[in-house]
């Protein structure tokens, strides 16, 4: 998914809702591209917390296998259409 496309999307809008939230900064800071530790100042307690408000967000578990590929709101965003959304269809 091209990151124009990703941002525009309701699930990018979603996502980015919850990191401002949990990360206590504004959304127009957060960008598709952006990394979570390097970019948004995330730590690793602020990362558990995320995951676990995308739960809920998306009332989908993520396995912790694959927490490694939440490195950055785009690949958030991809992860979550792939696998939390695709599984929530018939």
């Amino acid at each position: 998914m091209s990151e124009s496309s990703t941002g525009n999307s309701e699930v990018y809008k979603q996502v980015v809702t919850v990191i401002s939230k949990v990360l206590g900064i504004a959304q127009d800071v957060i960008k598709p591209e952006s990394n979570f530790v390097n970019d948004l100042g995330a730590d690793s307690l602020d990362r558990v917390t995320l995951v676990m408000a995308l739960e809920d967000a998306f009332k989908r578990q993520i396995p912790e296998e694959d927490l490694d590929q939440l490195t950055t709101v785009d690949s958030t965003v991809t992860y979550i259409e792939k696998h939390l959304l695709a599984k929530s269809q018939p």
